[in-house]
């Protein structure tokens, strides 16, 4: 198979929900079974690969079509199966173990899958790909994201200022609310601070936050009006699943990490270091190699296709899917992860680290 054609694998997840529809039963909730048991399974035998394209081969990549479009086509797919979603849940004859399974199976691919092509097209300077991010982000209630990742997080990532960083100790669990409300309020900051220096009023269209706002009140009425308070809680629940997918693999990607302050107050370049790394196979495939995510941070602007691994960046000792299941247990994740901060810290931290 073509390099480009192993990131179109994603696309076979959606089988799954047909599947879960068709058959119902236990084959509703499948899809978890995919996310949670064997994808992590087939990553940790298929291993890891840390072979970066040579500078001739990036060129080449950044410039095919194919790689963008295995993107772009997500769209479509991703709207289709919340519709098809919606008619099910609201017209079908599903019970209520089959409704539950189906809108979570929706929501795992909405936020696995759907956020993280979000992700990709949020940091594009493209219009046309920043407004599918919007799309994308729009269909799990998430938009807010486009903003405060791009202008947020990734200027105040391994900080004490950036709420999608988490801290040595913190559980998901506390993490995860505080990643959640603290993101759609530094969305709103960044936003009035931005219509401020345009001399613009806060409370105008100009205001992105606002125009977001005002397409999830138009969305969610569309719904009312014509599937009910079922297809409000059916895009709801798969939205929450959806960001929920997001928070933890944000948890887990700079778990523990941070910058230094210089004396200027303010803080070090980012480096391939204040990010965990993982070049596993198959989770890169699935996450448009959103686990080599020390890269992603150096040099945000690069596209999927092209990232590097890093030798010296700190290195999770698995896969983002094992990672992920291992987050939600926090004495698991503690013993694991911990001594791997304390190790980083004794190479790269000092006096200037805030303590925690």
């Amino acid at each position: 198979m073509p390099r480009f054609g192993w990131y179109y694998l994603p696309y076979l997840l959606p089988l799954t929900i047909i599947e879960g529809i068709h058959y119902g039963g236990f084959m509703a909730w499948q899809t978890g079974f995919w996310f949670f048991v064997f994808i992590p399974i087939i990553d940790q035998l298929r291993g890891i690969n840390t072979k970066n394209p040579r500078p001739e081969e990036e060129a080449k990549a950044e410039a095919s079509w194919r790689y963008k479009l295995a993107v772009w086509l997500w769209i479509p797919v991703q709207i289709a199966l919340i519709i098809r979603g919606l008619q099910v849940v609201v017209n079908g004859n599903l019970s209520t173990w089959e409704t539950i399974g189906i809108t979570i199976s929706i929501g795992l691919i909405t936020g696995a899958i759907g956020i993280t092509w979000g992700h990709e097209l949020c940091h594009r300077a493209n219009k046309v790909e920043l407004i599918l991010a919007e799309i994308l982000l729009s269909s799990v209630s998430y938009t807010h994201f486009v903003i405060e990742h791009v202008y947020g997080h990734h200027k105040n990532v391994a900080t004490f200022k950036d709420p999608a960083t988490s801290r040595l100790n913190e559980s998901f669990y506390r993490f995860y609310f505080r990643s959640v409300f603290g993101g759609i309020i530094s969305a709103w900051r960044i936003e009035s601070l931005r219509m401020a220096k345009k001399s613009l009023p806060t409370f105008s269209l100009s205001n992105r936050m606002l125009r977001y706002g005002l397409v999830q009140v138009l969305i969610y009425s569309t719904l009312w009006t014509l599937f009910g308070w079922k297809g409000i809680a059916f895009f709801a629940a798969q939205s929450v699943v959806a960001f929920s997918m997001l928070e933890v693999i944000n948890y887990l990607e700079h778990y523990g990490l941070e910058r230094k302050e210089l004396e200027t107050g303010k803080y070090e370049r980012v480096q391939p270091h204040h990010s965990w790394n993982s070049s596993h196979v198959v989770s890169n495939i699935f996450l448009l190699n959103l686990a080599r995510h020390s890269d992603h941070h150096y040099m945000a602007a690069r596209r999927y296709q092209i990232l590097r691994h890093f030798d010296d960046s700190p290195q999770l000792p698995a896969g983002y899917a094992t990672m992920f299941l291992l987050s939600l247990v926090p004495p698991l994740w503690f013993k694991v992860m911990n001594p791997r901060v304390a190790a980083w810290r004794e190479n790269y931290a000092n006096d200037s680290h805030t303590k925690v």
